[in-house]
């Protein structure tokens, strides 16, 4: 008798119908805007960038949509004796007045650029503060040379 599959039907598909509504809305609670990071599309990308790898393309993608967090992360490659004043400067040269983007190819070839920019990235995903990042980033790269941030 408990086996029976009519003794519950309105049951079994008021379950199903629970499940699947619950299913729908986990996207919505997992926290997935912490998730997705402000990126400028790849398509207004030097092309250097775009034939770049694919960790390249992110790091500038992310540096230069997000120029308030990265004018705050300091760079430790050396390139501070380029004039670069922050990990930001690794990226992007200028900004005219019109928001033209005048793009930086120091970050092509230099992976602590481009490491520091991805921990970036990482950190603000899982939600650290722009304190937390720039901790880390002191912490983690300090040993390769001199900050390029006052």
């Amino acid at each position: 008798m408990i086996n029976d599959p009519n003794r519950y039907p309105s049951a079994l598909i008021l379950f199903f119908l629970l499940s699947i509504i619950l299913l729908a809305a986990l996207p919505a609670c997992s926290g997935q805007s912490q998730d997705q990071l402000s990126m400028i599309p790849l398509d207004r990308m030097p092309a250097e960038v775009q034939s770049s790898p694919v960790l390249v393309q992110q790091a500038y993608q992310f540096a230069a949509a997000n120029p308030d967090i990265m004018k705050q992360i300091p760079c430790y490659c050396g390139c501070g004796a380029m004039g670069h004043t922050s990990n930001y400067s690794c990226y992007v040269q200028s900004v005219d007045a019109n928001g033209t983007i005048t793009f930086d190819n120091h970050a092509l070839g230099c992976s602590i650029c481009v490491d520091i920019t991805q921990d970036v990235m990482r950190l603000q995903r899982e939600g650290k503060s722009i304190q937390e990042i720039r901790a880390y980033v002191d912490a983690t790269y300090s040993k390769y040379g001199p900050s390029n941030m006052p």
